[in-house]
């Protein structure tokens, strides 16, 4: 007798947890922003007040830059980029490289923001950056999660790259662009 085929159940309940294990990530940065007492003095790298949003800008922007950097080699990894060939094993590993090193430029960011502000929902552009910063490492949690299960739809990477890269583009808009700007957001 042989073993029956493996279903698409425990893939998609799989795929429920880890969407529910981001969402917990998301709620406790959330619920950790609200609760805190934002201390307007805590330092980044030792930069406070306009250096520490110079300083965050410029983080910001190497996060957005390596944002497109991952949706580059992503596309070449899936063979969607016209013109390029087979990608060696080196862009997979590029790849992962490169996510923990965007992880390593946004957490400093990321934490200054928590303890410093908390998360705020003062204004349009505050709330959509708070919210955007939770959301963001709730969704690399649970794509850091995928990444690790075996058997997951071919759909799902690229939803959740995308969204990630997204993420950035929003917190980069709402803060780091704000700042270059002026203090205020361009019309688009």
């Amino acid at each position: 007798m042989t073993a029956p085929a493996p279903s698409a159940r425990p893939d998609t309940a799989r795929l429920v947890i880890i969407g529910l294990i981001g969402l917990v990530v998301t709620g406790a940065l959330y619920a950790a922003g609200r609760l805190i007492t934002p201390n307007y003095l805590f330092t980044i790298f030792g930069q406070s007040g306009l250096g520490a949003y110079q300083l965050k800008s410029l983080l910001t922007s190497v996060a957005l830059g390596l944002a497109a950097l991952q949706i580059l080699l992503a596309l070449w990894m899936y063979r969607k980029l016209p013109f390029v060939g087979r990608p060696p094993r080196s862009v997979r590993f590029t790849h992962r490289g490169v996510g923990f090193v965007l992880l390593a430029v946004t957490a400093p960011v990321a934490v200054h923001c928590l303890i410093a502000y908390g998360v705020q929902l003062t204004s349009l552009r505050v709330a959509v950056h708070s919210l955007a910063g939770c959301f963001f490492y709730g969704v690399f949690a649970a794509k850091v999660l995928i990444v690790q299960s075996k058997r997951m739809p071919g759909w799902v990477f690229p939803l959740m790259g995308g969204l990630l890269a997204v993420l950035i583009a929003v917190l980069w808009y709402t803060s780091a662009l704000w700042y270059y700007n002026g203090f205020q957001l361009p019309a688009l």
